[in-house]
């Protein structure tokens, strides 16, 4: 069994149910944020499922230097302040450097370090060091035994508010493979693990100029996830992907997310 982690009136871990932290990949704008927020909000309800928003307010890491970023950090987490205000949701998103750390943790509620940035000290301690729960996407070289070392690092700063994040390890060119046993490796160094459904689909800089992915598999790795034993589920949401700026092939399509949510909340009920 995890740590169990409690950010706002969601837990995480422990004997809790499965938590989603679902939203689009970048903040496109102050209402789009809070349309999708909404949304998916009232879909987790449905299916009983407690839910945190999650959006980028800005993507450092992209394939080519056109593509779209996002709204920068003051204009995102003053977007992101009012998803928190107004619905009453803990918020996620990724930092890049160590420098917008605090300024980003005055708003959101779990700090991320995006996968390529795993093992960079600076980052990981100046995320660990505001106190805040940070959610560590394991990159996509590493072994999963290998985040017991970035474990130990959060935990030097005094903080234990820690999540683990599985989002596939490369396996050839622009392809990603999930090895679900990386769930249970990393449930071993007792906090709560994550599933990354989307990026695990994600095929890096499979379009040329862009990522590619394979959205008709999310659903089946999701489920898969949960027969593993992941504490929460992670996906990116758009009400239309195929015209998203950035991720569009390897998110879920909003339509789509309450008949997954339905058939996850079934089988981790019968997991449990």
């Amino acid at each position: 069994m995890t740590k169990e982690i409690g950010i706002g009136n969601v837990k995480i871990g422990g004997t809790n149910p499965i938590v989603l932290i679902a939203g689009p990949c970048v903040i496109e704008s102050e209402a789009s944020a809070l349309r999708h927020a909404k949304a998916i909000k009232a879909v987790a309800r449905r299916a009983g499922i407690p839910f945190i928003f999650k959006s980028s307010y800005d993507k450092a890491n992209r394939t080519s230097v056109s593509s779209f970023r996002g709204p920068g950090i003051k204009k995102g987490l003053k977007i992101l302040r009012k998803v928190k205000e107004e619905l009453g949701l803990p918020v996620l998103s990724d930092v890049h450097s160590a420098g917008e750390v605090k300024e980003a943790a005055r708003v959101i509620d779990i700090i991320q370090i995006p996968a390529f940035l795993c093992r960079q000290t600076d980052i990981v301690l100046a995320a660990a060091g505001t106190g805040k729960t940070v959610n560590i996407k394991k990159g996509q070289f590493l072994a999963p035994w290998d985040m017991r070392h970035i474990v130990k690092k959060i935990e030097s700063a005094g903080n234990r508010k820690i999540l683990l994040t599985e989002r596939g390890v490369s396996f050839g060119y622009n392809t990603l493979v999930s090895d679900f046993r990386s769930l249970l490796i990393m449930k071993e160094l007792g906090y709560p693990v994550v599933y990354d459904a989307t990026h695990s689909v994600q095929a890096p800089g499979g379009m040329g100029d862009r990522s590619g992915g394979e959205r008709k598999y999310i659903p089946y790795l999701a489920m898969a996830s949960v027969t593993c034993g992941a504490d929460a589920l992670f996906m990116e949401v758009h009400e239309d992907p195929d015209r998203a700026p950035s991720d569009g092939p390897n998110m879920v399509r909003l339509g789509d997310l309450e008949k997954l949510l339905v058939k996850i909340a079934k089988i981790e009920r019968i997991v449990r």
